[in-house]
């Protein structure tokens, strides 16, 4: 009796721990309508080149029974710096047909149109609007800009924090956007259903511009 006592709280724990939510503890971010993008011919800055050479982008969702962890290998974008973060820009654009987990099957359903749908909408893009001194948990800025995911853009507003240098140009964001903001709305299987929050990690060493 004892035994199985023991061996029924032992699942009991496990369990709560599978269930854990890995958005829980973070930003969310938040969402409006698209703004305004400024010209690219008005950014007169120094360029900071972003390739999947220096940078990461990473993801974490999760289902009733545990998380999934996923990248993306192919990306490009710029950081046009204008001599302070908060006259500066940023864009990115993602492949999604290159998100990468320690699966192959749930890669071909992320690709399919359960997901991310790439044969319809085979590329993301953000494109900052915004950039003002000061963020949430401690980030040293606030970043707001269109992003474009799953054909559908909407304006998120996020903490970064931000560092330039001569040579480099660094950016490190973690926040959680709700996935079906963006029309991705498969709810997973009955007994396993998928969460709505996604977390996205942006680990960014963006070089100068030869």
């Amino acid at each position: 009796m004892r035994t199985t006592i023991t061996i029924t709280i032992l699942s009991g724990l496990m369990f709560l721990g599978a269930c854990s939510d890995p958005a829980a503890n973070k930003t969310k971010a938040v969402t409006g309508e698209a703004a305004q993008v400024a010209s690219p011919q008005s950014a007169r800055g120094q360029k900071y080149q972003i390739t999947p050479q220096n940078s990461k982008i990473d993801f974490v969702g999760s289902k009733v029974t545990g998380t999934e962890h996923g990248s993306f290998e192919k990306f490009s974008g710029e950081i046009d710096y204008t001599g302070a973060p908060e006259n500066s820009r940023v864009n990115i654009t993602i492949e999604m047909d290159s998100v990468r987990t320690d699966s192959a099957g749930l890669e071909t359903h992320l690709k399919s149109a359960d997901f991310f749908d790439v044969a319809k909408f085979p590329q993301a893009t953000f494109v900052s609007t915004a950039i003002k001194a000061g963020g949430d948990k401690g980030a040293s800025h606030t970043v707001t800009g269109n992003l474009t995911l799953h054909g559908v853009t909407k304006s998120i507003t996020f903490p970064a924090t931000i560092a330039v240098t001569p040579d480099t140009a660094t950016v490190d964001s973690t926040f959680s956007i709700n996935r079906k903001e963006f029309g991705i709305m498969y709810a997973g299987k009955s007994n396993d259903l998928i969460r709505d929050a996604v977390v996205l990690t942006f680990h960014i060493r963006a070089n100068k511009a030869g």
